[in-house]
C-alpha cells in the first residue's frame, strides 16, 4: 500500500502525532495505512546478547519493562520522564523514531546504547544504525522528519546490543511533568581502573536531529574520570550543536544546558547512580 501511494499515504501507529498535525490542517494525507492490526510489531524479547524491540511497542510498555530497565538503562530513564501516562498508552518507539523530532527523547539513549532499527519495504528489509537514521536531507518523507527512511518502508523493530557499562538520560523541560525537552542528554560509559575505557554522548533540541557529542567522547576516552576531565570535555559540546531560539529557550541558554546536562550525566555514571 505505501509503495502504491507513496507520498500521499501515511502511517498510523499511536496517532499522538499525526492526529493532531491532522487536526491543525498541517497535513491531509488521501490515505492512512493503519499498523495497529499488525500484532506481530509489538515485542520485547532478548535474543542472545541484543535487545529486540517491535517498532509498534507502546511506550508504557518499556516503561514497565523489567527487561528495559536492566538492559537498556538510559532508555529506561528516559521513559520515565517522557510524555503523560495517557500519551505512552497510545505512543510507540518506532513512531517516535521516524517522526524525526528535534526534541524526541528516546533518539538519544538509544544513540549512546548504538542501536540500530530494521526497516521494511516492498523491496525487503535493511538495517541501519541509528547514528544514520536520522539525516539532514532537503525533503523528508512526508509526515517525518528528516530520515533515512524511504516512502514505502515501515520501521519494524529496534535492535539493542547490549554490553558492558553504565547509561543514563537527562531532560531539562519547563516542568517536572509531561514537557517537551529544552535540552536532554543521554549518557554512556565504561569505566576501568579508574578510566574511561568507552564514551558515548547523545543530545537533543539542541540540534536540527539528535546527535553525538564526538568531540566529548574523544576528549574523555583513556582519561582519568575526574570531575575536571567531565568539566573540560562537556564543554565542548557547544562546538557540535546548533541549537534554536524558541519559546521554550534561547539558542545560548541551550548550549550552556547542554554542557550542564553532560556534566550531570556523566558524574552520575561515574558514581554509580542510576
Amino acid at each position: 500500500m505505501m509503495k502504491q501511494h507513496g507520498g500521499a499515504a501515511q502511517l498510523l501507529s499511536g496517532g499522538t502525532d499525526l492526529l493532531p498535525r491532522m487536526r491543525k490542517r498541517k497535513c491531509a494525507p488521501s490515505v492512512i495505512v493503519d499498523l495497529n492490526g499488525i500484532s506481530e510489531l509489538s515485542f520485547i524479547e532478548m535474543r542472545g546478547n541484543d535487545l529486540h524491540i517491535g517498532a509498534g511497542t507502546r511506550l508504557t510498555a518499556l516503561h514497565e519493562s523489567l527487561i528495559v530497565k536492566e538492559k537498556a538503562g538510559a532508555l529506561a530513564a528516559a521513559l520515565r520522564v517522557m510524555a503523560s501516562p495517557g500519551i505512552r498508552n497510545r505512543a510507540t518507539i518506532g513512531g517516535n523514531l521516524c517522526n524525526g523530532s528535534k526534541c524526541a527523547d528516546t533518539p538519544p539513549p538509544l544513540l549512546v546504547l548504538d542501536a540500530s532499527v530494521k526497516l521494511r519495504g516492498a523491496n525487503g528489509e535493511r538495517i541501519v544504525p541509528l547514528s544514520q537514521f536520522f539525516t539532514q536531507r532537503a525533503k523528508p518523507v512526508p509526515g517525518c522528519g528528516k530520515t533515512a527512511i524511504k516512502v514505502d518502508e515501515i520501521m519494524t523493530e529496534v535492535i539493542i546490543p547490549c554490553r558492558q557499562g553504565l547509561s543514563t538520560f537527562l531532560k531539562l523541560g519547563r516542568r517536572k511533568g509531561s514537557s517537551i525537552s529544552i535540552a536532554s542528554v543521554a549518557a554512556f560509559a565504561v569505566i576501568t581502573g579508574g578510566r574511561f575505557e568507552d564514551v558515548r554522548i547523545a543530545v537533543s533540541a539542541v540540534a536540527p536531529a539528535p546527535v553525538r557529542g564526538r568531540k566529548v567522547e574523544a576528549a574523555l576516552k583513556g582519561m582519568p574520570v575526574s570531575e575536571e576531565n567531565i568539566e573540560r570535555a562537556s564543554a565542548l559540546i557547544s562546538e557540535e550543536i546548533e541549537p534554536i531560539s524558541d519559546v521554550r529557550g534561547s539558542a545560548s541558554y541551550r548550549k550552556e544546558m547542554a554542557s550542564v546536562l553532560i556534566k550531570r550525566a556523566l558524574t552520575r555514571i561515574a558514581t554509580g547512580e542510576r
